[in-house]
């Protein structure tokens, strides 16, 4: 029987402008798959841009899928519960500094 493993990285991109977008023929995505991650609500595509802080979920949701095999509604489900552990994360050392 396989086994797998998950590793998890808290990742920051830094971006001085939230408003920045970048052209999804830049990324090293295929377009079509950017269109994908959009209709099922994943990351925001407009004029074939992205914002740049989304770029980084959209690399999350592709690497699980090609090392776990998971499809990506279930990528976008496991990225979203891997967030929200980093928020309640964030939280428990904000009340610790208390």
């Amino acid at each position: 029987m396989d086994k797998f493993y998950i590793r998890i990285f808290r990742h920051t991109l830094s971006v001085d402008d939230e408003d920045t977008w970048i052209d999804i023929a830049e990324l090293d995505i295929h377009p079509e798959i950017m269109y994908k991650l959009a209709e099922l609500g994943i990351v925001e595509v407009r004029r074939g841009q992205i914002p740049a802080c989304q770029v980084m979920r959209a690399h999350k949701i592709l690497r699980l899928r090609r090392d776990l095999g998971v499809n990506l509604p279930g990528a976008a489900i496991i990225l979203d519960l891997l967030e929200q552990v980093e928020e309640l994360q964030d939280e428990i050392e904000r009340l610790k500094r208390r």
